[in-house]
Formats: structure tokens, sequence, C-alpha cells
């Protein structure tokens, strides 16, 4: 085959592939799409290192793992998450983080289901995967019998349950609370205005901002502090095989039976609150800075009447020439609504 042949078969393959490629990228270029395959891809990695930890603390009962393990599965999950994603969608990968910025003002409700959506797909798939990853050793650790509770209990590798020690309305306080201190810690990190984190290390300082809370405060709820980590995969384990039980778990003498709604519910209430929190306290209260005009004579001249008679004889403002070199290069700016810009979790 000569190369003028070469030539024309590659050629027509082009053109036999560019209608679908073109209709392909087209697609992906849209905003919308972008930001749900942005939300999905990056909670789906998250997810798969987040519960990967905690099947190996679970399936070999901290030999293999531990609770400090887990923290970091998390904690370094999110961090390679935000870089993922950060750029495209924020990487929210928390329908509590996402429902916090739409009341807030920083992003339009529209984008609230496409967010979710992306994650709790992702999260669900990563469930999904640890599961047919780890299936051997869930088999061979529980025998077959897949529990909720128990000392063979497994459905707490995919979502969390209240330890004995805790009440409902606890567990649903402190869930309130660990994911308020999060979203304040969100804000911070990502507030330019303030002592923000710098450039390119943000998901580094929100990744330990998740491990902290873990190792200080996750003991008593297993602080989900996040509705796309708990609940896509406990709906994972009730078609897997575990049952209702993961949304009832036995014994029904459990003062903690009806879990299943507070890690959706608290975190939601919980980064709302955090999020006004900083907001006024801290948001409102930081000075803004006066803007410097790049071009103050052409800010200026724009300022003016653009026609003026030139028949009159009698000298107005505008045609009084000013000197460059009085005019101000400074010019306060009005507060504005959006004094902070979150980005990243």
């Amino acid at each position: 085959m000569t190369q003028a042949d070469n030539t024309r078969s590659t050629n027509k393959g082009k053109m036999i592939q560019s209608p679908v490629m073109e209709r392909v990228q087209a697609i992906l270029q849209k905003e919308m799409v972008r930001e749900f395959l942005a939300e999905f891809i990056s909670t789906f990695v998250m997810m798969v290192f987040g519960l990967g930890a905690v099947a190996h603390m679970v399936l070999r009962e901290n030999t293999l793992g531990s609770y400090f393990a887990v923290n970091v599965g998390f904690g370094f999950g999110v961090t390679i998450g935000v870089h993922v994603a950060g750029k495209v969608s924020g990487a929210h990968m928390n329908a509590a983080v996402t429902f916090t910025n739409c009341a807030l003002g920083y992003l339009s409700w529209k984008k609230f289901p496409v967010y979710v959506l992306g994650q709790f797909l992702g999260s669900f798939l990563a469930a999904a995967a640890i599961y047919f990853l780890f299936y051997t050793a869930i088999m061979e650790f529980t025998n077959g019998n897949l529990t909720v509770t128990g000392p063979i209990a497994t459905a707490n590798i995919f979502a969390t349950y209240l330890p004995d020690h805790m009440t409902l309305w606890r567990g649903f306080l402190d869930e309130v609370f660990l994911t308020g201190m999060l979203q304040l810690g969100i804000f911070a990190i990502t507030d330019k205005r303030n002592n923000s984190a710098l450039q390119g290390t943000e998901g580094v300082v929100i990744g330990i901002l998740v491990l902290i809370i873990g190792v200080s405060l996750g003991m008593n709820s297993g602080y989900a502090i996040n509705p796309s980590r708990d609940l896509p995969p406990r709906f994972f384990t009730f078609i897997a095989g575990w049952g209702t039980q993961v949304f009832r778990p036995l014994p029904l003498a459990c003062r903690a039976k009806h879990w299943w709604w507070v890690p959706v519910v608290a975190p939601t209430l919980g980064a709302y609150l955090g999020g006004i929190i900083y907001s006024v306290f801290i948001g409102w209260t930081i000075p803004r800075e006066p803007q410097i005009m790049e071009n103050p004579t052409e800010y200026e001249d724009h300022q003016l009447p653009k026609t003026m008679p030139h028949h009159t004889t009698t000298p107005s403002l505008a045609s009084v020439p000013v000197p460059t070199s009085n005019k101000s290069s400074i010019r306060p700016v009005p507060p504005s609504n959006d004094s902070i810009r979150i980005q990243q979790f």
C-alpha cells in the first residue's frame, strides 16, 4: 500500500469518526455534564479509599488496619478528589456542602440535583467496587452470614451505625456539630480574603481537616458528616444481601434503630449552620481592600459626558483638562453579597 493510500485511509477513518466524536465532545463540554461527571468521579475516588480503609480494619480485626488508618483513608481520599475535580465543579463530594453553597447563594439551585446525583452515583458505585474487591474476605469473615450487628457485622464497612453508648438524638447533635466544624473549616480554608490555604494546597489542607475531625471527634457517631457518604452505600448493602436491617438494625430494642435518616438530615443542618456562623462572624467582618484600577484615565473619561456643545463659551467641568498625576487610581468598592467563594471540598 502506497503512502497516498495510507493517507486516504487515515482521512477516511477520521471522517467516519469525527461526527460521533464531535457529538460526544459537544455533550461533554456542557457545563452541567462536566460538573456531574466531576462530582461523580471525585466522590467515587474519595469513597473507594475511605471504604477500603474501613474494610481492612473490620475484616482483619485491627491487624491490617486501624481507626487511624480509616481517618487517613477518608482524609486523603478527599484530597485526591479535590485534585480530580476541583477546577471543574469545586469537588464538593458532599451533599451537605452543596446544599450550603446553594442556600448561601454561592451556587445556583438548578445545579443542586446535578451535583447530588453525581455524588450519590459515585458513592454507590464505590461501595459496589469495595464489595466485589473484598468479596472473598467478607465471605470468609462472616461465613456467608451478612449481618448489621454482632461480632461478625460487616454492614459498618459501608455505612455508619451508632455504638451502644449513644442515643439517636445525641448522635443527631453529634453529626450537626461535626459537620458544622467541617463547613466552617472549608470556608476558612478557601476564603481568599482571609488567611486561606496557598493556591494548590487546598486539597491537602481540607483532607487534613477531615482527618482531624475523625481522630478527635469521630468516635460517637462514626462521623458520617456527609449524606453522599452514608446513604448510597447503605442502599447498596440493602440490595446486596444485608437486607432491611441496614435501615432498622436488630435487635428492635436498640435505641438507635432508626439511625439511617440522621446522616442525611443532621449533616445538612450542621453544614448550613457552620456556613452561616463563618459568614456572619468572620466573613462579614473582614475589611474590604480598595480596588486598584488598571487605567484610571480611561475610567475618568468613561464617567464624563461623551458629547459636549462646542458653540458655548462657558467652560464646563467636563471640558477642563485634568492632569493625570492628580487622578486617584484607587477607588473604593461597595460591599457585595458574595463575600466568600467556596470552591473546594
